[in-house]
């Protein structure tokens, strides 16, 4: 297999209801490429909706455990390359061929607002982003786009390896722990060192509107209840620095 998908998700039950029919409609399960929905501790747990995606548990009901998620859906990962990203993004038909065409060492996204609908289907209908929370003010002023993260990527399995996988002894500290950080930090240690090369070509993937993005900068903004209800509102956190003394 080339490729495998893995998201770590917490208590976003109908926004992975959503995914499933995305997934559906992208023709899976198919022989090249599996998803891995790392269930991190959801309450009621996750069900597996369809054989589109797998739904594995972490039973790890301990707060900001993605890491350990991410490292544990790398483990049983059968494919070469890993997709790695969060329930919140959008991974589309032509991201996925990106992947699968790709045979480098590391691959990164641009990103851009956009959700998934009811019926599944992915739309940037300003009312509709508007409805979650993003503001008319900021489409006009940059558009959907918005900068690039490094949860999000394609990376060869071996490569992620290699570099350590994301930092478990992280957990436990105060939010946010910057595992994410450290180990983009990695990866740009082993391509100083000529380990590795990352290449320019950037695949687009959509991000559902929530958090610092919306309603005055509110870093727990939550629409709907869709996502997990984990306060983002420490002094560590310089998005919520900004929110505070506004």
């Amino acid at each position: 297999m080339k490729l495998s998908i893995v998201v770590a998700v917490l208590n976003s039950h109908e926004v992975v209801r959503r995914q499933v029919l995305h997934y559906e409609r992208l023709g899976f399960p198919r022989e090249d490429a599996e998803v891995i929905f790392m269930d991190d501790g959801s309450h009621p747990p996750l069900q597996a909706l369809s054989g589109a995606v797998k739904v594995v548990p972490t039973n790890d009901t301990r707060p900001w455990t993605w890491a350990v998620a991410r490292n544990s859906g790398a483990k049983i990962a059968q494919g070469e390359y890993l997709l790695m990203t969060d329930i919140d993004y959008v991974v589309t038909k032509k991201a996925i061929d990106d992947a699968l065409a790709f045979d480098g060492d590391k691959m990164c996204f641009k990103r851009e607002f956009g959700v998934l609908d009811e019926s599944g289907l992915l739309t940037q209908d300003r009312e509709v982003l508007i409805s979650y929370g993003l503001s008319a003010a900021r489409m006009a002023s940059k558009g959907f786009g918005l900068p690039p993260h490094p949860n999000n990527f394609i990376m060869k399995k071996s490569v992620f390896w290699e570099l350590g996988g994301f930092r478990e002894d992280r957990v436990g500290l105060p939010y946010p722990q910057r595992e994410d950080s450290y180990f983009k930090q990695a990866w740009k240690n082993a391509v100083a060192a000529g380990r590795f090369k990352d290449v320019p070509h950037r695949p687009t993937i959509y991000m559902f509107p929530n958090g610092q993005f919306c309603k005055g900068g509110d870093v727990d903004y939550n629409p709907f209840g869709l996502f997990h209800g984990l306060t983002r509102k420490t002094p560590n956190n310089p998005w919520f620095k900004k929110q505070r003394y506004a």
